[in-house]
């Protein structure tokens, strides 16, 4: 875990103050009284946030650990619950996605380090880098992240689950 702890440190990214030319919305903090609906997505306030470049597991699909099998998308809801829920995360508005939904990228306090939520969501194996249309990854930082992590068989790792990204780019199992 320490290996983990350090790479998460290394893979802080800066917050953007602007993005496309745009002049940067305003940060604001994760509340306590969010409406998860993914393990990258929230409503607060009536506005869905979505995890810039994090895809999570898909709700539906299953993960298999031994003998248990469970729903991978509740695991990741579950790890960026907790995540947000006991660490003071503020986040960046970056720009809408297709479906209305504001992309944006987070930092969570862990002591006195802030560390960017994506990669320590990625990092725990509980979620991946979302990549674009082409197969390329939206953030390569992240993909490094998810190597690293299933390398290391963290969480979803360590057992057996459809890659979430493979399933929506209709890519074969490797």
């Amino acid at each position: 875990m320490m290996c983990s702890k350090r790479f998460l440190l290394a893979a802080f990214m800066a917050w953007p103050t602007s993005v496309l030319g745009q002049p940067a919305q305003k940060q604001f903090v994760i509340a306590s009284n969010i409406q998860i609906e993914s393990g990258d997505t929230w409503t607060q306030d009536g506005v869905k946030y979505r995890l810039y470049g994090v895809q999570s597991c898909l709700r539906g699909t299953d993960f298999v650990q031994g003998a248990q099998r469970a729903d991978c998308g509740l695991a990741s809801i579950a790890q960026f619950a907790a995540l947000v829920q006991t660490s003071p995360a503020s986040c960046q508005p970056l720009e809408a996605a297709n479906d209305g939904a504001m992309f944006v990228v987070c930092g969570a306090k862990l002591g006195k380090v802030t560390i960017d939520v994506g990669t320590a969501l990625i990092a725990s194996g509980y979620a991946f880098a979302a990549v674009a249309g082409s197969g390329a990854p939206v953030n390569p930082n992240y993909l490094v992240t998810e190597l690293v992590a299933k390398n290391a068989r963290q969480g979803l790792w360590a057992g057996g689950f459809s890659h979430p990204v493979q399933m929506l780019l209709k890519v074969p199992a490797q």
